[in-house]
Parts: structure tokens; sequence; C-alpha cells
């Protein structure tokens, strides 16, 4: 059996037919009516019944029609609330049908119904706080997402088919159990990095048929919800084999190690995929057909990464077909998946919630300006500021200001909230300044906003990857956006968001760059590492000219990301 053939199983093998996890079953919700007059006759009495018993029926069969209402009923959102944020059905040919609203709780079929609400109120809530996607998952991902989640309870955590691999990881066999084969998620690098990597391994998880598991000791828990009904995917504390954590590029289970010393043998119970910034050519041979060949015989795969490696994926020919039936539209595999997997946790959901009903919910429009600095030197940097400044006037994302004339603003004037995110409070200091000091000069009422300022990442400490966790979903949550170059946290809010932003091109030398930004062609992350290779030829290669839909990116030259040649 080839690669190709492995890539997909058949529904009975995951578990059996699960459309109807899909959606659930709306129910009526009728109200109780009561007549307290009385009447002089038996056929009056009668009469006022048959009318009241009438009405009941008519009002249960109009609020029926909304998609999951007893869903709702449990979640405490009134229908105000709801008809915030609707959308319209869409007809098989993918146009609007009929006028009437249908609620999206479930983003288009991405998650599925049966969690347990109050364990993570984001995961149901979010769709209050976000505009709905313009973008729309395939039928084939929704089908490959419900099989994948059927395998993840058959052989996850404290099952008896995950018992039985942890006894054969640790005798040191690769006899595989009943399918059951898994692709272990090691903590690395910042916030950004890490959300990016867990949603490339999963999607390399759904390729290969393989149980994700989630390294949690870096605060995983405290901020992610679990994305899987009825199983986690986190690794169990008990793990029996601890030394993962030091894996590395230089560790003689390293796959890319192996093949530098030809030291490959059949049959090893598991492997490490180092697939980080600083990784080697045999490393990244990783990305080739003839190593994916091998690496499905392994029963335990290890990987460590700080990229988002999906566009090499999608250059792997036993996998894109495949992927093309998952993802027609090309530019949407982060939205998708990074909506299916990543719903802040209760304590995250509370900060996010706080700030936007203070600050950002009564907006006419919200701008979010995300502004990352690569300098060892303390900022803020003037540069910087100029940059921001032309970007945002020139792309007339904020209105000039008259710094002669005082005008005074209309009491219902229009108002737009700017969302700041930066480790520097200085920039958010010279904004609001500067729109406070002087009117604008078409009116409008800016206001500026920023939840935090750190100074300095710290990615080992736990309430400073809660704010950033909070302050990418706050920034996902715009109507425009700007973002900064190289930036993960950027990438991660772009894509969450269902945007393609105005990008601040990194400045050199101090000086600020002309064009200061432009739009991107896309809203997916850039592959900063990717390799540089051509498998079949054996030698290097440019990996941006391959296919139509691997694309160098914007902001960095050498790097890969996925474009839709619609968009070409």
């Amino acid at each position: 059996m080839d690669l190709k053939e492995r890539i997909r199983r058949s529904p009975q093998e995951d578990g059996g037919a699960l459309g109807s996890s899909l959606a659930a079953a709306a129910s009526p919700r009728g109200r109780k009516a009561a007549a307290g007059a009385e009447t002089t006759t038996a056929a009056a009495v009668v009469a006022c019944v048959l009318l009241l018993l009438l009405l009941a029926g008519c009002s249960a069969a109009r609020r029926g029609r909304g998609f999951l209402d007893d869903a709702d009923s449990s979640s405490g959102l009134s229908d105000a609330d709801d008809l915030r944020l609707l959308r319209r059905p869409r007809d098989d040919d993918g146009t609007t049908g009929s006028a009437e609203v249908v609620k999206d709780k479930l983003l288009g079929g991405l998650l599925v119904p049966g969690f347990d609400e109050e364990s993570c109120l984001s995961r149901y809530q979010s769709v209050l706080y976000r505009k709905t996607s313009s973008h729309f998952p395939s039928a084939y991902l929704l089908e490959r997402l419900r099989e994948h989640e059927a395998l993840q309870k058959k052989c996850g955590p404290h099952t008896e088919l995950y018992k039985e691999a942890v006894e054969q990881l640790n005798s040191g066999q690769a006899v595989k159990v009943m399918g059951c084969n898994y692709l272990v998620w090691i903590a690395y690098s910042g916030l950004g990095n890490r959300i990016l990597t867990i949603a490339s391994a999963f999607l390399y998880a759904i390729l290969t048929n393989r149980v994700l598991l989630v390294d949690g000791d870096n605060g995983t828990a405290d901020l992610l919800c679990e994305p899987f009904l009825g199983t986690s995917w986190l690794l169990p504390s008990d793990f029996p084999m601890k030394q993962f954590k030091n894996f590395s590029i230089d560790s003689p289970d390293s796959y890319g190690k192996m093949l530098k010393n030809k030291a490959i043998h059949s049959n090893p119970a598991f492997l490490y995929l180092h697939l980080a910034h600083d990784y080697g050519h045999h490393d990244k041979l990783f990305f080739c057909e003839d190593n994916q060949q091998y690496l499905q015989t392994i029963p335990w795969l290890f990987l460590k990464s700080d990229n988002y490696f999906v566009p090499s994926l999608f250059l792997i020919p036993a996998y894109q077909e495949e992927l093309t039936r998952l993802f027609p539209q090309k530019d949407v595999v982060f939205h998708h998946l990074g909506r299916y997997l990543f719903h802040p946790s209760n304590v995250v959901w509370g900060m996010i919630t706080r700030y936007y009903d203070s600050y950002l919910a009564r907006a006419d429009e919200k701008l979010g300006i995300q502004i990352r600095v690569f300098d060892t030197e303390t900022g803020p940097f003037q540069h910087v500021l100029d940059q921001v400044l032309a970007c945002t006037l020139k792309e007339h994302l904020l209105p000039e200001v008259h710094t002669q004339q005082p005008i005074v603003s209309q009491r219902n004037a229009r108002l737009k909230v700017v969302l700041i995110t930066s480790l520097n409070s200085g920039y958010y200091e010279k904004f609001r300044n500067m729109y406070w000091e002087h009117p604008t000069t078409n009116g409008e009422v800016i206001s500026f906003h920023q939840p935090s300022h750190e100074e300095h990442q710290k990615s080992d400490r736990k309430m400073h990857n809660m704010k950033a966790w909070a302050e990418i979903y706050l920034l996902s949550l715009s109507d425009v956006m700007v973002t900064s170059a190289w930036s993960t946290f950027g990438y991660v809010a772009q894509g969450l968001s269902g945007l393609k932003p105005w990008l601040l091109f990194k400045p050199e030398n101090h000086t600020a760059p002309d064009p200061p930004c432009r739009q991107v062609l896309s809203m997916e992350p850039c592959f900063h590492a990717p390799p540089f290779y051509d498998c079949k030829a054996k030698r290097g290669a440019d990996t941006g000219k391959i296919v139509p839909h691997v694309r160098h990116c914007e902001d960095m030259s050498w790097g890969l990301k996925l474009v839709d040649q619609s968009e070409l």
C-alpha cells in the first residue's frame, strides 16, 4: 500500500457514520398561556381556549425556526444577543438562500454540539463578538474533522488502546495498536509560534491519521479549552517517557540525525522530528514523499517546531489531492483550523469579554494595530511611529487631524475605536495624545486603548501568556487590522479574524520604509524557514515557484505562504 492510499481511511475504520454529529435537531420552544377571565357560557370558554392554543402554537412555530434553539436556551443568551451576529443559510451552489437568518454558533459546522458550555464559554459565545466569516469550510473538511474526532476518542488518553500503545512504547516494540498512531506536540517558543505549530501538527495528524497529543506543561491547559468532545488532547502527566522534553537537533532519536548518520533501521518504536528554525538539511527531508512513506510505519512521532510548516505540506505530492479536497480555497487553512482548535479558557475569555464590553463594544468601527519591533534597544522609536502613522493615514484607516483649527466634534459623531497591542506603551500614548489634542478633519471621534504593555516578551510566565492570548483574540475582533512583519502574534490574529491586514514592512537602519505598508494577498501565516529543495531532482530549488498557490511572503522574501489563485 503506497502513501497516497494510506492517507484516507474509510469511515468504517474511523468509527462509522458520523454525519449525525454535524448538527443538532432544533426543537420549538412554546410559551405557556393562561386565561384567567371567567366567562358566562361554556361556548365562550371553549372559544377562548382554542384561540389561545392557536396563538401559542404560532409563537412556538415561529421561534422553532432557529438553528439549535434548544442548545441556545442553555447558554443564557437573550434573543437580542443572538441577533447581533447572524448569517443567512446558503444554498448548495454557495449562494445566499432565504431571507430567514440562522444562528451560527457551530461556525458553519466546524464545531459540534454536546460540549458542556460552562466548561468553555468561548466555544459557543464567540459568535456574539465576531463578525460572521465569509469563508465556509468544505463539506469534506467537516467530514474529516468528524472522523478525526472519533479517532481521538477511540485512541485518546486513558483508553485501553492508548494504554496498550504506551506499554509497547515502553517495551520498544513497534507493532501498531489497532490503527492507533500518535503525534506528540512538544511545547516550544512563544505563544504565537505555539499556536501556529499546533495547527500545523493537527493538519499533519489529519493527513496521516494520527492522534494529536499536546504537551501541556507550558500552560496550554490554562490558555485553551479542549477541542475534542469526549476526550482530551493533553498528554497525560503520567506519560512514562519523560526525556522527550529534552529532544533536540542532536538527539540520537532525531530523524534528521539518523538520516545524516545513515543509521535508519526498520520499525523503531518512536522518532523525534526537529522542525524548528535551526533545523538542517536532513531534518528538512521530512517534507519529501519518500520519507513520509517511511514515517507512516512509526507508531509514535514527537514533534518540536516554531514554524507554521503547512505551506510545505502542500508541496508533498501524496498529500496534494487530499489537501485540495479539504481546502478548495487555499488561503483559509489556518482560519478554519484555528477557529476549530483554539478556544480561550474561561479565565482568558473573561479577560477578553470584560475588555471588549468596556472599551470596544460601542464602536462604529474597530481598528486593530499590532506593533512588534525586533530591536534590542528600548522603544518607542520615532521611525516606527512615523511608519504606523504614514500607513494608517495613506490607506485612510485613520483620519487626518486639524493642527490649527479647534473644531468641536458633533455629539453624535461616528466613533472609531483603535486597539493597540504592543510590548511598549509609548506608541499608544503618542497616538492618544495626537487625537486628544487635535480634532479630526472628518469629525470622527477616535478612541485609543491598549490592554497591556509588558515591555519584554516573557513566554515562560503564565499571566504574560494569558494577556498575550487575550490580546491576540481581541485584535482578531477588529473590523480592519494593521500588523507587523515577521510577527506570529499578528499572523494568529489575522487568521482567526479572516481579514487581510495591512502589513507594516520591517524597518531597516532605524528608517521608516517607503511604502510603509501594503495589504497582504492572503490571511495565511508565513512559513519562516521552509526548505529549498526539490525532492525528486535531489537538488536545491525555489519552493515558492513550484505550485501557484504556494508563494513567497510579503514580509519575508524567503518565506512561504498559501494564497488563493483567485487573488493572484
